[in-house]
């Protein structure tokens, strides 16, 4: 590697780490980066997860003020999620790149009309619950966000681009809390589905320890931006850099 090629893969990494903690998504910024420089695609992937994993943590940081009084909600949805993580990075070394090449950007806008409809529709589910004789959303989303994260997971450990998106798009609609606190939890999950797959695939992949660090020094700066950036971005403002993101990640995974 280049010197130049190593200075696109730091600012490639300091640029994922900032929108991985603001929206996700940061695996459009690195991945085709270390594709130019020229590692295989699957070891572009692994070298890229492993790269992240500190930039998921700084996020997570950056957000812990609105982490506080959500700590049973993080047990049980980053339990769901290392279950995912876990499935994702086995079906990665097991499947054919091209497996998930037509659900996902389907997935990706799913999630976006969530985003963007979530006030409505969380509160015409909330009256609607409420009008059958209960009190509102379950406090941690019941079964239904469970299987969500569950799936959302499993293709954050298999890929990962725009997995924020979907986890958002999920919490959003089907928790009642503020957008900045789900973001915060988006953050943890992320960095346990990261770190999960991460595990893997040091003992059992190919990757290339240089892009891993380059990227893992980036992301790092960059979780900390985010995190400054992200936390004073008003609801509305924060859905519109969602649905952007989301919807040049759906572009980029249909024009590759």
């Amino acid at each position: 590697m280049s010197i130049w090629e190593a200075l696109a893969v730091l600012a490639a990494g300091i640029g994922a780490g900032t929108i991985n903690t603001i929206v996700g998504s940061g695996t459009l910024i690195t991945f085709p980066v270390l594709l130019a420089i020229g590692l295989p695609p699957v070891t572009a992937n692994v070298s890229n997860t492993l790269g992240l994993v500190p930039g998921s943590l700084s996020g997570a940081f950056g957000y812990r003020k609105e982490l506080q009084g959500q700590r049973a909600r993080i047990l049980r949805l980053g339990a769901v999620s290392l279950v995912g993580g876990l499935a994702g990075a086995v079906l990665l070394l097991t499947l054919p790149s091209d497996s998930f090449d037509t659900i996902v950007p389907v997935l990706i806008g799913l999630a976006l009309v969530l985003v963007v409809l979530q006030p409505r529709l969380a509160a015409a589910l909330r009256r609607r619950q409420e009008a059958a004789g209960g009190t509102g959303p379950h406090p941690d989303g019941g079964p239904t966000l469970l299987t969500g994260m569950l799936f959302s997971s499993a293709y954050g450990g298999y890929f990962g681009a725009a997995q924020g998106v979907l986890y958002i798009g999920l919490m959003g609609l089907l928790l009642r809390e503020e957008l900045q606190r789900i973001n915060a939890v988006k953050n943890v999950l992320a960095a346990l589905v990261n770190g999960v797959a991460a595990v893997v695939f040091l003992f059992v992949a190919d990757f290339d320890w240089t892009a891993v660090l380059l990227i893992a020094v980036g992301s790092t700066l960059g979780g900390q931006i985010g995190a400054k950036v992200g936390r004073r971005l008003p609801p509305t403002a924060l859905r519109a850099v969602i649905v952007t993101v989301g919807v040049i990640a759906i572009a980029q995974l249909l024009l590759r």
